[in-house]
């Protein structure tokens, strides 16, 4: 079996939020990749929190003819001709990102051509993963961040995540960032309050903090139960995150913007978190994933899916032992919905992990045309 065709398509899909009293229009941006062997079988990959034009522009011209040609079944071959044909001196970014959409289409390929879903080539470690909701998005104001909350918890998710540090560095000057920090606790009490003491509430800085606010903001969230605090400082710097974890006294997370495994290494070297957070689609794929996990496991640390598309991370969860956590990101959620048929639907608070080899979901190609205004066929003979 030999690639035969390699396809990136830029995509920027519309989204219109609806609830609790928020009338809004937004969109997300994600590159969809596509990888086809000459027995007809075709692969489909995502990366997404990028730029979608480089991505796409990285594949098509550099990454996709670099393969075509090559064994699809492959995948530690590919990924190191690509990482040194991308990233040769340790650079992460789109480079990353666009080794990650092939890797996960490759793993696709893989899953149909032995029959199997990705998760249970992975290792199958569990048949079902809990899922946790990212809700608390900075454009609800505190009435409606509760009314949310409230409303996810109807929909049986005993698990919630809401955004903090509202972008505090890049907008200082503007915006100080004591200030910024002060609602964020205020926005913490309100979801607290809402939802109750026995559901888990997780927060996630996006690394918009430093050292010293990070440090307070935790400090004003202990009393109301963090279960784990997420990206809390700018860089994932390791050393400062390991401060921060000494002296806080509450899980932190980080690492699904990471490119490559060494930076997890650090990590866990200087004992910085209490979950690994590689994502399939940014992290370089499943074959660099499964692996940080199973350093992750040397060390005895849980992975966990942070950065949304817990449609594809959920095959990393389930399939090794020391996977946790699924995350349900509102915002990814509707742009899937948007381009992939066969989406499964967590209940009661879980994904029940499909049988259905590869992925266990399709793209809508009819969507995804309308949205690039491309054809599929695109590249067909160039990689």
């Amino acid at each position: 079996m030999k690639i035969v065709r390699v396809t990136a398509i830029p995509l920027n899909v519309p989204l219109h939020i609806n609830l609790v009293g928020v009338d809004r229009r937004s969109s997300l941006s994600s590159c969809y990749v596509e990888v086809e062997t000459d027995t007809g079988l075709i692969g489909h990959g995502l990366s997404g929190i990028t730029e979608e034009d480089v991505i796409a522009q990285i594949v098509n011209g550099v990454a996709g003819p670099a393969i075509v040609g090559d064994d699809p079944l492959a995948h530690e071959r590919i990924w190191d001709k690509l990482y040194w044909s991308l990233m040769p001196r340790g650079q992460t970014g789109y480079g990353a990102h666009a080794l990650a959409a092939i890797d996960v289409a490759l793993w696709d390929i893989k899953g149909k051509a032995f029959g199997q879903p990705v998760w249970r080539l992975l290792g199958g470690a569990h048949p079902r993963v809990p899922v946790y909701a990212t809700f608390g998005f900075g454009f609800f104001d505190r009435e409606q961040l509760a009314a949310a909350a409230k409303l996810w918890v109807s929909q049986g998710f005993r698990k919630l995540k809401m955004t903090v540090g509202n972008e505090a560095l890049r907008k200082r000057d503007t915006s100080p960032v004591m200030d910024v920090i002060r609602e964020d606790a205020a926005r913490v009490r309100a979801v607290r309050e809402a939802v109750g003491p026995d559901v888990e509430l997780f927060i996630d800085a996006n690394c918009n903090l430093d050292l010293y606010h990070a440090t307070k903001l935790a400090e004003m969230v202990k009393p109301h139960n963090i279960s784990f605090f997420e990206e809390p400082l700018t860089q994932n710097d390791a050393l400062a995150m390991a401060q921060l974890r000494r002296s806080v006294g509450i899980p932190l997370a980080c690492g699904q913007n990471e490119g490559l495994s060494f930076r997890f290494r650090d990590l866990l070297m200087k004992e910085a978190i209490d979950y690994a957070q590689p994502n399939v689609i940014i992290s370089g794929g499943f074959s660099q994933c499964v692996k940080i996990a199973g350093m992750a496991n040397a060390f005895n640390v849980s992975v966990a899916n942070g950065g949304a598309w817990g449609f594809h991370n959920m095959h990393l969860q389930a399939g090794v032992s020391n996977g946790t956590l699924v995350e349900h990101h509102y915002l990814a959620v509707e742009m899937c919905r948007q381009i992939f048929t066969g989406l499964p639907e967590p209940k009661d608070g879980y994904f029940t992990m499909p049988e259905t080899p590869g992925l266990g979901f399709e793209p809508n190609r009819d969507a995804i045309r309308e949205i690039a205004k491309l054809p599929l066929s695109q590249g067909r003979g160039k990689g």
